[in-house]
């Protein structure tokens, strides 16, 4: 964890929803509306799978269910990591046979050596307070957060296809008046499918696992060409067929570290990410005090967004 203790919440102030007294104003945002958002557990023991924003049976009989997954540290969640999935949706929907049945946000745990990590709770909570309140298909999941070690993606993906078509059963197709099982996705940027073709960075096992079984959406950035990184490596090529490439029709550059640098120097973040995390940052003295070096936020090499 990268915060300064000294700046650092006790648990307790974790699990507190922001009193709505804050929002006392009637010009406030809507999306700043208190909705009672309870926070997920805070170790397996206590885990349960969120599915409140998951369908129970498809709208569309004819079509295949899916599930959008997109894991990442999201040490700030911002607009463009709630902006990608609609970015999905749409592209799905014009693109294929699917159907879309529930989105989920998969935070990694703390021990993800990456600078500027906040601790898994608070990051949990901030993307729980974005999601829930402006998505009604988006949801949280904490499972891979508590996990006590860093927990591979391929992992990861078994732990939804577990949760969803082995203990749920998948979902209820009326046309065949029975359930079936649901096709689960990796949404993630240019930068992350880039990072496949580096060497010893990901295990040509996991790859294939999570290509062959699962597949991936990937969002194109401005300027990159995946289908061309796509033909040159060959695990990726091979499953082309189970990766759906997303073109940014509204470029959008938003990116977690250059938050974190906005508030070290403390500039405003508004319209970068919800308001909502924005207070909750406040509130909890996040990011203020990070040793983060500048060169690495500002070099145009460094393009994760997630």
């Amino acid at each position: 964890m990268m915060q300064n203790e000294s700046n650092s919440s006790s648990e307790s102030d974790i699990d507190i929803d922001i009193d709505i007294s804050d929002f006392s104003d009637p010009t406030a945002d809507l999306e700043e509306v208190p909705k009672g958002i309870r926070r997920q557990a805070r170790s397996l023991e206590n885990y349960k799978f969120p599915t409140h924003h998951l369908q129970k049976e498809l709208i569309d009989p004819n079509k295949i269910p899916l599930v959008i997954v997109c894991c990442g540290s999201f040490s700030p969640v911002t607009y463009l990591h709630l902006r990608i999935f609609e970015m999905a949706l749409d592209s799905i929907r014009e693109d294929t046979n699917y159907e879309v049945v529930g989105g989920y946000y998969s935070p990694v745990s703390d021990y993800y050596n990456k600078k500027g990590l906040a601790s898994a709770p608070h990051r949990v909570r901030m993307c729980e307070l974005a999601c829930e309140r402006t998505s009604s298909w988006l949801m949280v999941d904490a499972w891979e957060s508590l996990q006590p070690k860093y927990t591979r993606t391929a992992l990861v993906f078994d732990h939804f296809n577990e949760e969803i078509n082995i203990k749920r059963e998948g979902i209820y197709n009326s046309k065949i008046e029975k359930k079936i099982n649901v096709k689960i996705m990796l949404l993630a940027g240019g930068d992350l499918i880039e990072s496949m073709g580096e060497p010893d960075l990901w295990d040509d096992s996991d790859l294939t696992h999570i290509l062959g079984n699962y597949g991936c959406l990937i969002v194109e950035r401005t300027g990159s060409d995946v289908r061309s990184f796509l033909l040159g490596h060959d695990i990726l090529y091979q499953h082309r067929k189970n990766i759906l490439v997303i073109k940014q029709l509204i470029y959008n550059d938003i990116s977690s570290t250059k938050v974190r640098l906005f508030l070290r120097r403390n500039m405003s973040v508004r319209y970068l990410l919800p308001n909502s995390v924005i207070k909750y940052i406040r509130k909890h003295h996040l990011y203020v005090n990070e040793s983060e070096p500048v060169s690495q936020v500002l070099d145009k090499r460094n393009r994760s967004y997630i």
